[in-house]
């Protein structure tokens, strides 16, 4: 508990310093916080690419929000990444959000998370990471499968002037 206690004050302080530093009202509350995938090897790889402008975007399924109770994000909303540890690296700002069945997406689509040179290895990989979350929260994926495919954009880095 207390180690949750002091990540909790660490994203507190972040995300008053990034309302500060970029002149938003203290009013603005962030959607989520959290980290991507479920290794810290990858957690920390894919926030990378984002810290270096590679990966715009993620994709989640549509029934990992249902299962867990959590609302679909939104164009405008502001979400802070962490690394695996937690502590808070960058704010993101949501700037569209497709539901599209996992069969239907095209490396057009899926080449905006910066992840993968081809739609094989990017189906590859989602499919792994979809079974394993399934498994682990109650679902289990098939190719019809709706994924939120959610594009977003860098506002704030840690560390830095709010100039990104």
């Amino acid at each position: 508990m207390g180690s949750e206690t002091h990540s909790q004050e660490k994203i507190e302080r972040f995300w008053e310093e990034f309302l500060m530093k970029t002149g938003r009202p203290d009013t603005i509350e962030y959607l989520d916080v959290f980290h991507f995938e479920l290794t810290e090897k990858w957690a920390n790889e894919l926030l990378r690419l984002v810290l270096i402008g590679q990966k715009k975007a993620t994709a989640s399924s549509l029934w990992s929000y249902e299962i867990e109770g959590e609302r679909l994000p939104e164009v405008g909303d502001l979400s802070i990444v962490t690394d695996w540890e937690g502590t808070p690296r960058c704010v993101i700002k949501t700037t569209a959000v497709t539901i599209i069945p996992f069969s239907e997406i095209t490396y057009d689509i899926c080449k905006r998370e910066g992840e993968d040179d081809t739609l094989e290895s990017w189906r590859a990989g989602h499919i792994r990471f979809y079974k394993e979350e399934g498994s682990q929260i109650g679902y289990e994926f098939n190719e019809d499968m709706p994924v939120v495919f959610e594009d977003f954009e860098v506002v704030y880095k840690a560390n830095g002037d709010g100039s990104c």
